[in-house]
Order: structure tokens, then sequence, then C-alpha cells
């Protein structure tokens, strides 16, 4: 499978190149019979399997009707909602129709409450959706989500579960929890980021017989990551690996950049200086004293140790931070640049003007610069609500990325990492237990930790990213998430993970 996503307009321009080369060959007429086989896989041959099928007016609906079709021809009991009965356009539906009517199919158009199926297949609404559901469309899709939590019955998503945006992952109203999604042409945005986490369940992508081009989107897996794990020579010494400098931890919030410090020693940086805002820091750290702790002024004092840099956990946004922040801009070493940083950011006209000046005047060096913003410090970056971030995440991602001509990772459910070109990769490791204070300080640490060693800011974005929402995964594996689960507990998860090259353990039970 390629990992590229595409956006709506993308599969839209697809579709038409295929309709022009191959204008005999019937994309629907192949995507519900995908369905179909699909749909034979998952009830496994049963004997007397009833489905029912949702179909709407679109070409999703015409998907639905060919498939419903197919899995009548299978032997199949099905029964085929249509909500709003009326002619489909295309030939290919028109004649699954007249099949399915044939053969006897069942047709209603209200939710059937009372039965039990097998499977739902959805076909209501895809990737075209652009309004929220609303009033019998919407009270159609909550008797499906009702009716297969009751019965526990599979819900399979043509293309897209519908109420998801395609290109934003928002859920529109009412929308499908699907617990499987195949999708066709190719992996859409909306599946992995946002709401999709939560609707599109297991996702499969078939491309239908098609080579689509590529596209600025990716998704970042496992595959991805692997290859960046960097490898040490045994003729090495500490100095090898780079020195990590991270700044941070004013009165009271001090554990934020112990956090980060701690991060980049696990994940394999050479010398970590920790230097503290705050005036009564501790003069190391009792539980790894390897980390060499000092005031943020006097480690800034003399940043030629340093191989890289990270800012802005726990620093405050007072006049001393703002101070710090000017001076570690001066830097000239990659750097990761969080929380109050970012928030003195978008706050101080005078360090916007200086960092513009510098992307105009040293561009190599701007974009050895990473912005790490939550959701909140993206929408005060790019001067919006916080809803307009989460509405586009990939936009928000991009456009922080293009202005301030840096990496931007924009974290939550489908973190985004974009660059300034425009390209950008939607992460697929991680889970809720993510949720929880410390997670971003240790995410730059990592960072931090893979430039000193001399990654390039990409790189160390999609390693760090994904090795962090993995090092997650398997806490969850473990029974330590997503209740309660601790930056902490990520940390050495994620120095186990690294050492074994991302492969999990065998969490399974001994007999």
């Amino acid at each position: 499978m390629s990992d590229f996503v595409y956006s709506s307009a993308e599969i839209r321009a697809i579709e038409a190149l295929h309709a022009k080369r191959k204008p005999k060959v019937f994309l629907m007429l192949q995507a519900g019979k995908a369905v179909a086989d699909f749909a034979l896989g998952l009830l496994k041959k049963k004997r007397d399997a009833r489905v029912l099928v949702l179909a709407g007016a679109g070409n999703n609906g015409g998907d639905a009707w060919v498939a419903a079709n197919a899995l009548c021809e299978a032997g199949v009991k099905v029964t085929l909602v249509e909500p709003a009965p009326q002619r489909s356009a295309d030939p290919v539906a028109q004649r699954a129709r007249v099949a399915y009517r044939k053969a006897n199919g069942i047709i209603l158009t209200a939710f059937p409450s009372s039965e039990k199926f097998d499977l739902i297949v959805d076909g209501l609404f895809g990737i075209g959706l652009r309004r929220p559901i609303a009033g019998a469309m919407a009270t159609l899709i909550a008797s499906a989500n009702g009716n297969a939590d009751f019965h526990r019955t599979p819900i399979l998503a043509i293309d897209i579960p519908s109420g998801l945006a395609a290109d934003s992952g928002v859920a529109l109203g009412a929308a499908i929890h699907a617990d499987y999604t195949l999708t066709f042409l190719g992996a859409k945005p909306g599946l992995y980021t946002a709401d999709g986490a939560d609707h599109a369940g297991e996702i499969h992508v078939d491309m239908l017989g098609v080579t689509a081009p590529p596209s600025p989107g990716r998704l970042l897996t496992r595959q991805i990551a692997v290859p960046l794990i960097p490898t040490r020579r045994k003729n090495s010494h500490k100095g090898s690996h780079g020195s990590v400098g991270i700044i941070g931890g004013a009165n009271g919030m001090a554990g934020a950049a112990v956090l980060a410090a701690r991060a980049a020693l696990h994940t394999g940086a050479g010398k970590v200086y920790l230097g503290m805002a705050a005036d009564n820091a501790p003069g190391f750290d009792t539980i790894n004293p390897e980390i060499m702790v000092h005031s943020a002024r006097e480690l800034l004092s003399s940043p030629s140790a340093l191989t890289a840099l990270a800012i802005g956990m726990g620093l405050g946004t007072d006049s001393a931070a703002k101070r710090l922040l000017r001076t570690a801009l001066t830097c000239k070493v990659p750097q990761v640049i969080d929380a109050d940083a970012l928030t003195i950011i978008s706050s101080n006209t005078s360090i916007r003007a200086a960092l513009k000046a510098q992307m105009l005047g040293e561009p190599h060096q701007c974009l050895s610069l990473i912005f790490t913003p939550h959701p909140g410090e993206a929408a005060r970056l790019l001067g919006i609500a916080t809803a307009e971030v989460q509405a586009d995440r990939v936009r928000a991602a991009t456009a922080i990325a293009s202005h301030f001509g840096v990496v931007a990772i924009l974290k939550g459910a489908g973190t985004i990492i974009a660059e300034p070109s425009g390209s950008y990769w939607i992460n697929t490791s991680g889970n809720p237990g993510m949720a929880s204070g410390g997670m971003g300080d240790a995410l730059s640490g990592m960072i931090a930790a893979f430039l000193a060693g001399g990654m390039a800011a990409m790189d160390a974005a999609k390693l760090a990213v994904y090795l962090h929402g993995a090092a997650a995964d398997e806490c969850l594996a473990h029974g330590m998430a997503p209740l309660g689960l601790t930056a902490s507990e990520v940390i050495f998860e994620a120095r186990t993970l690294l050492n074994a090259g991302l492969e999990a353990h065998d969490h399974d039970s001994p007999d």
C-alpha cells in the first residue's frame, strides 16, 4: 500500500484521469465488488448471514447498490435502506439497482431498528460531504450506531464513514462509528486525524487497480520511522552523539524542563545540559544525575558546547523568559521551540520580526527550527480560534510551517508534521493515554536528541513523533494506558523501542 494521502480534490482528479484513459473500466463497479468481497471476508462464509446496507443518493450510494447486489449473488440475505429513493444518474448504479430488485432484494426507507444483522454496510455519504448532517439522515446514522452497539454488530464504511469530512477528519454533525473503513484510490487525511481516529476503525485501502500520482501528504508509519533510527560506531564517545541544551523550568514549572532533559538523555543524546529558569532550581537531577544542571542564563552564555537546543518547556512568559528566548534564537544550532516559547513568539512582534528576518537572511538556519504547538498554541501563532485549527489541522500545520519557514508539528490525534514546501505527514502511532501533562515536554526532548546527533530537522521530527506514539502504544499493550499513563513511563518505553528497532514485544499471555 502507498503511504500517500489524498484530498477529495486530488481523488476527483484521479477519477477523472482514469475515466479519460479507461472509459470502459467503471470504478463504481470495482468499488462495489471490492466492498462485497471485504464484507464476505468479515462474515467468514457464515451460512445465512444477514447484512444491512445503507445507500445514499450519490456515488457512495451507487457503490452500496453494487455491493448489495454482489452480496445477494453470493447468497447473503441483504436488506437495503434507501432513505431518499431517487434514480441514480450513473449507469452502473442503475444496473445494480435493477438486478437487486429482480433478485427480490429487500428495500426499505427507514432503519429496521428491531432487527439484528451480522454486518452493517455504510454507503450514505462519501468524500464530497461539506455540510453538517441533520434531520432524518442524522436520525438514521444514530439508529445505525445504536443498533450496532446494542447487537455488537460491526459496521463497514464505504470509502469514508458517513458524516466524516474527508480532508479534515471533522465529524459534521452525526457520523457513523465504523469498525472498518474500505477506502478507494488512496488514503484520505480525515481518516487519520481529528475525529477520524474515533470513527474510521480499521482502515484498508484498495487502489482498484489505479496507479495514483504522488501527493504532498503522506502517512508516518513504522516502515518510515525504522530506517531513521541512528546507528553507532563502536569507535565512538559521548561527544560523537551530540550535546542537547534544554532551556525552561521557571518557578513552579521545573518538571517540564526536567522531563525534556530526561527524554533527550534516554533517546541517545551524548550529553544533556539543563538550563533552569527558576531561581531556586536544584543543583542536579536526583533521578538522572547524568544531566548537567545550570541556570538558563549561564547555559546560554556559552552555547558553543551545544549541538541542539530545546526551549519553552515551563519557561514562563515574563520579561526574563523573553530575554532567554531572544538569546536562544541567536544560537546557530538546530532548535525545538515549544510551549511558552511559542506563546511568546505569537504575542511579541519584535521577536516575530527577528524570526522573519532570520528566515529571509539565513533560510537554511531557519529550516533547522522546529515548532511543536498544541492546537491552542497553533491558534495563537496563526491569530485564529482553536476551533478553526481543529477544523482543518492539515491546513493549520502547513500554514505555520510556511509562515515561519520552519518544520511545524501540530500535536493531537493524528499529529501533523509539515514543512514550508506544503508537504506534510500524518502520524499513525499513539493513543488517548497521551492526553496527560508532560507528554509534549518529553517529545521535545526526543526531537532535540535526534537533532543533536546530526539528524535533519524533518527526519528528527518524524522519528521522534512516531517513536513517542509507539512508546505510548507499548504502554497501552502493557495495561498502563489509556488511564493514568505518564510521560515518564513513555520515555522509558521509547528507549526500549528505539533499541529494539521499534519492534514491539509479544504481549500474549503464556498458556
